[in-house]
């Protein structure tokens, strides 16, 4: 894989049973982009990201990530990958509802056997940064869904992440909600320097990326070229 790449995917193929989900996907990703991969229901795009993220493992062709081969590794490997190496915001959050928020954020570093005094330290330095100000203290029940969609932002970015992997992260939020986040999660990127590969439907979530790819039928067409970041 070229240096320049983080993550890529390769003649990727995948069904489930006997209905084919990628056949022979191919997306390369620069260090620090912002990729939007766009497409109808039932494309696969979200297939491909969660291949990518090294959640499911291709039947054939090659993941790779900083130029490690990752579809070759065994779960624990990939497991340690995800944890300390990528970050993951997904529609609903899927923040723990037994956790406050800070706890919620702090649970990668926990996980990763950072001390907890130290973990929540650092959790508690994105409140202010992504306007959970007094928010800290409250569980999932007691957040809106903007809330709970920061909280989940900030959980995937407190171990600084080489990619951010966010699969409808506005899916189930208004419009405006859905723009602040977008805006908040951009912006968080750009200052820690991650890449991130959102999976959207949504056309003004994909205006927000560098570059957009669509997957039809199991393979990636391009749609737009790639803008450089500033």
């Amino acid at each position: 894989m070229t240096a320049e790449f983080v993550v890529e995917a390769r003649g990727a193929v995948l069904s489930f049973g006997a209905t084919p989900a990628l056949r022979g996907a191919d997306l390369a990703v620069a260090r620090g982009e912002i990729v939007a991969i766009m497409g109808p229901s039932g494309s696969g795009k979200s297939t491909l990201l969660h291949c990518l993220a090294g959640i499911l493992t291709p039947d054939s062709g090659e993941i790779h990530f900083d130029g490690r081969r990752v579809d070759t590794l065994g779960e624990t490997a990939r497991s340690a990958l995800r944890r300390e190496r990528f970050g993951f915001v997904f529609q609903f959050g899927q923040l723990v509802p037994e956790l406050t928020a800070e706890e919620n954020v702090a649970l990668p570093l926990l996980l990763g056997g950072t001390r907890r005094a130290a973990a929540i330290e650092q959790a508690r330095t994105w409140f202010p940064r992504l306007g959970l100000d007094g928010l800290a203290g409250r569980r999932s029940g007691e957040l809106s869904g903007g809330q709970a969609q920061r909280v989940a932002l900030a959980r995937a970015m407190v171990a600084r992440p080489d990619v951010i992997f966010a699969d409808e992260p506005t899916g189930s939020l208004d419009s405006v909600t859905g723009e602040q986040v977008m805006d908040l999660l951009v912006d968080a990127a750009r200052a820690e320097g991650s890449t991130v590969v959102i999976v959207t439907h949504e056309p003004r979530v994909a205006a927000c990326a560098d570059r957009e790819v669509v997957v039809r039928d199991g393979k990636v067409t391009q749609l737009s070229a790639g803008r450089v970041a500033s």
